[in-house]
């Protein structure tokens, strides 16, 4: 058998966040609570009830996430912008703390995500156990710098990114006592055969880490169970209330009673093994169906986030409007998601090489700041 790595033992460790006992679950409730400390409070007893292990929220805070000028979002009530929902969702410290206590009071695993340095600060203010850094954060090196100072196990959600993402943010948090790689597809809804399973076994024994899955896409067994028998020691999946709930991610989230039975699907699989487990959904979905879930364990870019790479990332952009010829200060440049209109700009790694110099060009807010514009 192969030796573990220091990151592996970490986590599998007694004690650790991954005790060897079972997979971790992780219910995603986000933003969902849409700010409401009462359905937040319903949210964390429903997936406690449902099976979950751990309950993880988003710190947000809109101008470290997108520009105002990115795009717009339908919701039922109308088209709204994507800056302003994000600035809706806006919670003091307290609220989080608040969650953190109701989450521990239920013996579940507080786990949230920050998106920035503002973020990152006042969640270590609450003494987190674990931090989890989502895919579009993956290559926002200021952002893993931050968290790896932590000293703390780090769960990486690994969508729209390629093997040498992974790898530099890797690197980076190098210093953190365990990292776990989660295997996702950057897509909402992903398509079940977009998710490529054996990818697991690949990543962990490339960069010796444990893996797991966070999983966007619909059906409540098929990747959960699946990605258990490939390996994962971590299985995320968004959580509702309803799917007609008014949250961002509540369409694509299972409910309470799909969620117990994903729950049932993967703590059955993690039992029963990989080769008896792959029979079952064989024989239940068909053996073409399977195989094209479980795939050919090269890592790639899925077919369904193509489109997002380089625009659901990292990238420089210019926060106000800088004309030709102006000196870009530190305030001048936003680390943020491109999304859909913008165009994207400088890998985040380019920050400090960009301030300071001059603009070649005039670059409009919002703009990702590109090599030719300084």
């Amino acid at each position: 058998m192969k030796k573990m790595s220091r990151s592996q033992e970490a986590f599998f460790a007694p004690g650790g966040p991954y005790c060897g006992k079972k997979v971790l679950v992780v219910a995603e409730l986000g933003t969902s609570h849409g700010g409401d400390p009462v359905k937040a409070g319903e949210l964390i007893a429903a997936a406690g009830e449902a099976g979950a292990d751990c309950v993880k929220f988003q710190m947000v805070y809109a101008d470290e996430i997108l520009h105002p000028n990115t795009g717009a979002v339908k919701l039922p009530g109308g088209d709204i912008r994507l800056y302003d929902r994000f600035r809706e969702l806006e919670k003091d410290p307290s609220f989080y703390a608040r969650l953190k206590e109701e989450a521990e009071r239920r013996n579940l695993l507080f786990l949230c995500t920050p998106f920035g340095p503002r973020s990152a600060r006042r969640l270590r203010e609450l003494s987190p156990v674990m931090v989890k850094i989502a895919s579009p954060e993956l290559n926002y090196t200021g952002l893993l710098r931050e968290t790896a100072g932590w000293k703390i196990p780090v769960l990486l959600s690994s969508g729209v990114s390629r093997l040498g993402d992974i790898e530099e943010a890797l690197e980076i948090l190098a210093g953190a006592p365990s990292v776990c790689l989660l295997h996702c597809v950057t897509a909402y809804p992903a398509p079940e055969t977009d998710y490529n399973l054996r990818v697991l076994g690949s990543l962990s024994a490339v960069f010796g880490v444990p893996v797991g899955i966070s999983d966007h896409s619909l059906d409540e067994e098929l990747v959960p169970a699946l990605g258990t028998a490939m390996g994962a020691a971590v299985v995320e999946k968004h959580f509702c209330l309803s799917r007609d709930d008014p949250g961002l991610d509540d369409p694509i989230a299972l409910p309470p009673a799909s969620f117990s039975r994903m729950v049932r699907a993967v703590r059955e699989a993690s039992g029963r093994g990989t080769e008896k487990t792959v029979e079952k959904y064989r024989r239940e979905r068909g053996k073409e169906e399977v195989e094209r879930i479980l795939g050919d364990g090269i890592k790639r870019l899925a077919p369904s986030e193509r489109a997002n790479y380089e625009r659901t990332n990292r990238s420089l952009h210019a926060m106000v409007n800088i004309e030709e010829g102006e000196e870009l200060l530190p305030g001048h440049i936003g680390v943020l998601r491109t999304e859909k209109i913008l165009r994207p700009g400088l890998p985040p790694s380019w920050e400090n090489r960009v301030a300071g110099r001059k603009a070649r060009r005039f670059i409009p807010a919002g703009e990702g700041i590109r090599f030719e514009d300084v």
